[in-house]
């Protein structure tokens, strides 16, 4: 199978665009059409769909993807230790994370790299969704919220993100924070909730760490971005539970309230995912590097 054809394939895979990958391999897009079909056809089997704007891979390209990735990394991270190189930033390197964190801590501590070259390729979404497309050679780190599993993932601790149960002032002047703090939840019945999932999963998180128990109320709010939570919350649509980096300048100002201050606080640690085998590659361990430093002092 030839070498060149199958680095066109991952480009046009990691980038989900014909027109993104020949940029990539520095080829046109008529010649990396033609060359996956020539793929195509040695392989006899379907590798995309073309949709309007895009290619979307088939399972047969998920399989691919993963069998040769590895190796095509490996290969071109033995080139760019050549004199050709331009440095450990010769290729773009693919991040993926949740679009909260990513957005207010991950992307500004990577603006350094960048002025050295680094060109990064983002992509937001749920850890498990990301964590997958990590094993099927679509992105080179991975920012999880969740602790991955197997072999396929190497992962790092990062940082660890602290809850905090929090209103507007105007809520809480109303609530009874002693009654809160003595017998727990009952004093949030007549509270609407703002939630970033119908299921509440870090209300619920919360309720179970500081007061043992289930929420019992359904949200009034649900925005499936906390970044939507926090705006809600601070326009007084009523009590939330967010991550202390995102509503440390809310606090600080008294655009919220911290109403409870357990004294252990819910904590969630989120790690730092890539593959075995190229986290020595220059860009990715690059950025891992710095990311891992920088994570200090979030």
């Amino acid at each position: 199978m030839d070498l060149a054809l199958l680095r066109t394939f991952l480009a046009v895979y990691r980038a989900r665009s014909l027109t993104a990958a020949a940029r990539e391999v520095g080829l046109s897009q008529p010649t990396v059409t033609a060359q996956l079909r020539a793929l195509e056809q040695g392989l006899d089997q379907q590798l995309f769909q073309r949709l309007p704007r895009g290619v979307a891979p088939t399972a047969v390209a998920d399989e691919l993807a993963a069998e040769v990735a590895p190796h095509i990394d490996a290969l071109a991270a033995v080139a760019e230790r050549g004199p050709a190189a331009r440095g450990p930033f010769a290729r773009p390197l693919h991040l993926a994370g949740p679009a909260e964190l990513t957005c207010t801590r991950v992307l500004p501590a990577l603006t350094p790299l960048v002025d050295q070259g680094l060109r990064l390729r983002v992509s937001l979404g749920l850890s498990e969704d990301l964590l997958a497309g990590l094993v099927e050679a679509r992105f080179d780190l991975v920012v999880s919220t969740v602790r991955p599993r197997g072999r396929t993932v190497a992962a790092t601790p990062l940082t660890d993100e602290e809850f905090v149960l929090v209103a507007a002032p105007r809520w809480a002047d109303a609530i009874d924070r002693r009654a809160l703090a003595e017998h727990g939840p009952g004093a949030l019945r007549d509270v609407p909730l703002v939630s970033y999932a119908e299921d509440l999963p870090v209300i619920r998180r919360y309720w179970r760490t500081v007061f043992a128990t289930r929420p019992a109320a359904s949200p009034a709010v649900v925005v499936p971005d906390l970044r939507g939570v926090l705006a809600a919350t601070v326009a007084g649509a009523g009590v939330s539970v967010l991550p202390r980096y995102l509503c440390a300048r809310e606090l600080a100002s008294g655009a919220l309230v911290a109403l409870l201050s357990p004294e252990v606080p819910p904590i969630n640690t989120l790690y730092l995912a890539t593959r075995p085998g190229i986290e020595n590659m220059p860009h990715v361990a690059a950025v891992r590097t710095h990311l891992l430093m920088q994570a200090r002092m979030w």
